[in-house]
């Protein structure tokens, strides 16, 4: 609100009306909340404050993008650098306190940079079963003249328990094949096209096909730490079903709900700031009428660069949005 943007620009913002329309939608806890109650709502509340009001055993799938272990100011709140053992008594502060709402089958994701990182798997291990680290590459990030530009950041992906949810299928990424190989003139493990040779290669723990929302993106939000909504979409395909239930208590701008509401999913998210809830509200009511997912079509997550003139002719499916891209939603720099 309030900033001069250019014409193409194409952030999400509030006009005052809107962000009092929206207040209403959101929700407060003062008591023991009953799942009819949670399901597909914003809580706008210190999470804090309402950890003992939430049900047990009712979430699925758990996203949790924390303030990483820096000064750093999110609107009207702000978060202090700490010594490394004070950050790891405030993870497990807020962690130890949402083990009770999960399934003995759901899947616990935590994001963090190189200062954090080290902490979240400690609190993690402490609780649950450790079942990899993600490095993602984000562009996004000046350089340094005395240091390594900090070009990267961790997911650490956890479980309850043996039992939990991984659709390898739903997951996989179409890549460029640069070097076709044949085998009796037919192609081996790769499929041709009129728009150029692909192939379909399982997913790895280092996701490079991933661009940080910015001014051109439907989905960008003034939010300074926002994560990309096929982001989400991978760790939401790959470890949850259809009507799951995913909790994201630190939602900022509303990313995780908003690609559950596009993948057939039900969401909780938790924001303490005002605005930043009302902005998520807004996202999906939009949600409701585009499902697109920059850089996810045809039911598969296509590397960077590699989604071009095919999309012209595929409609934007609204009911499956998650299955088709348009191009209207989409440049080549951000698939």
């Amino acid at each position: 609100m309030g900033k001069n943007r250019a014409p193409r620009n194409r952030t999400v913002t509030l006009s005052e009306s809107e962000k009092n329309n929206f207040s209403q939608k959101l929700i407060t806890l003062n008591g023991k909340a009953e799942f009819s109650q949670l399901i597909n709502k914003t809580i706008n509340q210190n999470l804090f404050s309402l950890l003992d009001y939430l049900p047990d055993s009712f979430i699925d799938l758990l996203f949790v993008d924390p303030p990483y272990n820096l000064n750093k100011t999110f609107n009207s709140n702000s978060f202090r650098e700490m010594i490394t053992n004070d950050y790891i008594e405030w993870i497990d502060s807020w962690l130890s306190g949402l083990i009770r709402t999960l399934k003995k089958t759901a899947s616990i994701f935590i994001c963090g940079d190189y200062r954090s990182s080290a902490a979240i798997q400690q609190v993690g291990e402490k609780y649950f079963k450790v079942r990899n680290r993600i490095v993602w590459e984000r562009e996004k990030g000046r350089g340094a003249k005395t240091n390594w530009k900090n070009n990267t950041e961790d997911i650490w992906y956890f479980t309850v328990s043996d039992e939990f949810t991984f659709n390898l299928n739903a997951v996989k990424l179409k890549k460029k094949v640069l070097a076709p190989y044949r085998v009796n003139g037919k192609p081996k493990d790769w499929e041709e096209s009129e728009n150029g040779n692909y192939r379909l290669t399982h997913p790895s723990n280092f996701w490079t096909d991933l661009t940080v929302p910015f001014w051109s993106m439907p989905e960008n939000t003034d939010h300074p730490t926002q994560k990309p909504e096929k982001l989400l979409a991978k760790i939401i395909l790959a470890s949850s079903k259809e009507n799951d239930l995913i909790l994201d208590p630190f939602l900022g701008s509303g990313t995780t709900s908003v690609t559950a509401k596009k993948l057939n999913r039900n969401y909780l998210g938790i924001e303490k700031d005002n605005t930043y809830a009302c902005i998520a509200e807004k996202r999906l009511q939009l949600a409701e009428s585009d499902r697109t997912i920059q850089g996810y079509s045809d039911g598969v997550f296509w590397e960077r660069n590699t989604l071009h003139e095919q999309v012209k002719s595929i409609p934007n499916n609204k009911n499956k949005g998650s299955d088709k891209l348009s191009l209207s939603n989409c440049n080549e720099s951000s698939n």
